[in-house]
């Protein structure tokens, strides 16, 4: 695969560099590999978090990393139905293209998968792309994504979600019974952010439109690469950020608010007399004033 891109690219090394990474590290709750004929263009498995009613399922979707990768950040897009996300619609995360400004380059699409699976039970608080499915319609869906992998795309295409599909299927635990998930819910570490969907949103189904999206990440193979931009990717593969650590949105917590201790009372009153003293010596020095001047006006009449 390698010799099909020009390796001087910083987009290329960088890409090829996790790719080695992702499949000298496998890991047993995801599982992602680009298309062969388009490194930019991943298809990717998760495994369902557990204790939730997505254990045990198996979610098929797509990665598109753009052509500025890692300077600017993937988008994504679910497969498989589990009542969390839409299917076939680029949704909206703080890892996703929707927020750039969340992005950082030392992230990757082991570090975003891992986000993603965090993201799962969280909240959807009306985000595009967002579902609000019940506890057993989500696990029902669990239950079913394990009989076979989407169907989508090219034939090549079908042929790397099925292997992946098999390998997720070997590690996946079994699913767990619905009554097992009532209380098993816990506090979501990290949220969506909200978004206005954008004019270009619209739902990818039809294969010639998957073929222009990955017509606009064809890798240039001239070697006119910036200097800078080579100098900032890094030789080594980003490490995997856990979740707890990545810049996403946190829980918004609710404070109290203070509560000023009252004043004593000895001090108000003393401020109450200071006043009243300030108040009379005003009237007073009016009032003498006052008196003055009618004093000397009756004399000169």
């Amino acid at each position: 695969m390698a010799d099909k891109y020009n390796m001087k690219n910083p987009s290329v090394k960088r890409i090829l560099q996790e790719l080695k990474e992702m499949q000298s590290n496998p890991s047993d709750d995801f599982m992602s590999l680009p298309l062969e004929e388009n490194i930019f263009e991943w298809q990717f498995a998760i495994r369902g978090p557990n204790d939730t009613e997505f254990e045990g399922g198996i979610y098929h979707g797509r990665i598109q990393l753009p052509s500025e990768y890692p300077f600017k950040p993937p988008s994504f897009m679910l497969l498989t139905p589990n009542g969390r996300f839409e299917t076939q619609t680029k949704i909206c995360l703080s890892i996703s293209n929707h927020h750039p400004e969340h992005w950082q380059p030392s992230w990757s699409v082991r570090t975003a998968l891992t986000a993603l699976i965090a993201f799962m039970p969280t909240n959807p608080n009306g985000a595009l792309g967002s579902l609000d499915y019940k506890k057993d319609e989500r696990h029902a869906l669990a239950v079913k994504s394990r009989e076979a992998a989407p169907k989508y795309g090219s034939p090549d295409r079908q042929k790397l979600i099925d292997e992946i599909h098999e390998y997720m299927i070997s590690k996946a635990p079994p699913v767990p019974k619905p009554n097992s998930l009532e209380s098993s819910e816990q506090p979501p570490a990290v949220t969506e952010q909200s978004c206005e969907t954008p004019a270009n949103t619209n739902t990818e189904i039809a294969e010639h439109e998957e073929q222009e999206h990955e017509g606009q990440n064809e890798v240039p193979l001239h070697e006119n690469s910036e200097a800078e931009s080579s100098r900032r990717v890094s030789e080594q593969v980003a490490p995997v950020i856990p979740p707890a650590t990545l810049n996403v949105p946190a829980v918004v917590q609710q404070h109290q608010p203070m509560v000023q201790k009252p004043a004593d009372d000895r001090l108000f009153t003393w401020a109450a007399v200071g006043l009243a003293l300030a108040i009379a010596v005003l009237l007073l020095k009016k009032l003498m004033k006052a008196s003055g001047h009618g004093a000397v006006f009756m004399g000169q009449s």
